[in-house]
């Protein structure tokens, strides 16, 4: 069956201008419930702006998000949540006056996922985050800060899942151990889309890539085909990932 015909997001024509400059320029893509996705790309191309209007933080200026075959491109992020879309930031955001164990009760209260979330318990355990469960989130590390990120998303209950450079800063044991959680997540048939610079990380855990360049899709595929194409090579993938 054609992955296309089993996907839980749709991107068509996807625009996004801020002034003059269209930071989205006609994207389009998919994502399959199970699927991890990774959208990679030069500094610019569109990847962040991508997952911002996914998510609810911007309005598209132009083109469509369906969701199951549902509109939702232009819904507030509070409301995409409670629809099952929910993600993580390059710069993480939790309520930095509150404990760890307080950010996920919050996220658990509003989140009023259909399907009964794990307890702030198993998401700490399983995130490495009890033994700072009652520590302001201020006074965590990056690495930390990060992991509490993911887990007040994952507390929704999402069933797309956006992450927006979670891998940035982690160490190599670190990578290797959220790599292994998010591929258990995909098992679960949450789809997963990723933006990263780290293409270890990406050829790692990845589905298929998405590659952007000035806001459109000029490559989808495997990573490992990617980085053999002349137009990637010249964009992006070649240097680096030889490197």
């Amino acid at each position: 069956m054609s992955l296309s015909l089993t996907s839980l997001l749709h991107v068509t024509g996807l625009v996004k201008r801020f002034g003059g400059f269209h930071a989205l320029d006609g994207l389009s893509f998919h994502a399959a419930a199970g699927e991890i996705l990774g959208l990679v790309g030069p500094n610019g191309s569109g990847k962040t702006t991508s997952i911002n209007v996914i998510s609810g933080l911007y309005a598209p200026d132009g083109g469509n998000v369906t969701l199951d075959g549902v509109s939702i491109g232009g819904i507030a992020s509070h409301k995409l949540v409670h629809l099952g879309v929910n993600r993580t930031f390059q710069i993480p955001k939790p309520f930095l006056s509150l404990t760890v164990r307080e950010n996920i009760a919050v996220a658990l209260a509003y989140g009023r996922a259909q399907v009964a979330p794990p307890t702030a318990e198993a998401l700490m355990d399983e995130y490495r985050l009890t033994e700072v469960a009652d520590r302001p989130a201020s006074e965590l590390n990056n690495a930390q800060q990060k992991m509490l990120d993911l887990v007040r998303a994952l507390a929704t209950r999402p069933r797309l899942l956006l992450l927006d450079e979670l891998a940035a800063g982690l160490n190599p044991t670190e990578l290797d151990w959220i790599s292994a959680r998010i591929k258990a997540l995909a098992q679960t048939g949450m789809a997963i889309i990723v933006v990263e610079h780290l293409m270890g990380f990406i050829e790692q855990i990845t589905d298929r890539v998405i590659v952007m360049n000035a806001g459109k899709e000029i490559f989808e595929g495997k990573l490992a085909v990617a980085v053999k194409v002349p137009q990637v090579i010249e964009v992006f993938l070649g240097g680096e990932h030889a490197a």
